[in-house]
């Protein structure tokens, strides 16, 4: 009985320990750390950058909902206003499986960068999707803004209207821009967790 009885504390303890690993991310705590490979075939971790904001941004290049902001360049100002107004490390993430949409080579992924003329620090291919799982991303675009302590301070959408139009992106709050605005001013963000929207993520 003694033994039976060991077997189930540790299976508990096991089960208990899984459940705090793929537990979804939370406001105020530790962002997961990663390990992932870019399109140079550069390894970046999160760790990399402590004392940096990163802005974490999920895409796929087929997706209605990132055409509607990169077609019109919201994407791409924000981008640049993250690195050049914030001193912020921003990584697109692509966590397409192969075979799936969204799904891109190295090349094509770089292609992708020039031809919309944007503006990350490094576009992330995480194929296994075990950076997306950890992040809990589900959408394209699903946003995260992580501080210089590693400490995920945002998470959600881009901006307050879901829909795919681009003509309705001036009359909507820009979360990500006032989340970063709101971090620079000492300020604390409000909402710090949004309902993100778009195409699924192609795990």
């Amino acid at each position: 009985m003694k033994f039976k009885a060991l077997g189930i504390t540790a299976a508990a303890a096991a089960f208990a320990l899984a459940s705090s690993v793929s537990a979804a991310p939370e406001i105020g705590q530790p962002a997961p750390d990663f390990s992932v490979v870019d399109t140079a075939g550069q390894v970046h971790s999160l760790s990399d950058f402590a004392g940096q904001t990163v802005v974490l941004e999920w895409t796929n290049h087929d997706c209605p909902f990132v055409i509607k902001h990169y077609g019109p360049g919201n994407m791409q100002e924000q981008q640049r206003m993250a690195r050049n107004e914030h001193d912020a490390v921003w990584l697109t993430v692509i966590s397409s499986r192969p075979g799936t949409q969204g799904h891109v080579s190295p090349e094509q992924a770089d292609e992708l960068t020039r031809s919309r003329n944007a503006f990350p620090t490094a576009v992330l291919l995480d194929e296994s999707g075990d950076m997306g799982r950890a992040y809990d991303a589900r959408v394209t675009p699903h946003m995260y803004i992580i501080d210089g302590d590693g400490i995920l301070r945002y998470m959600g959408g881009i901006d307050s209207n879901p829909s795919a139009n681009p003509a309705d992106i001036p009359g909507a709050t820009q979360y990500v821009v006032a989340a970063l605005t709101a971090m620079a001013n000492g300020q604390d963000i409000d909402p710090a967790v949004t309902r993100p929207y778009g195409c699924t993520v192609k795990y």
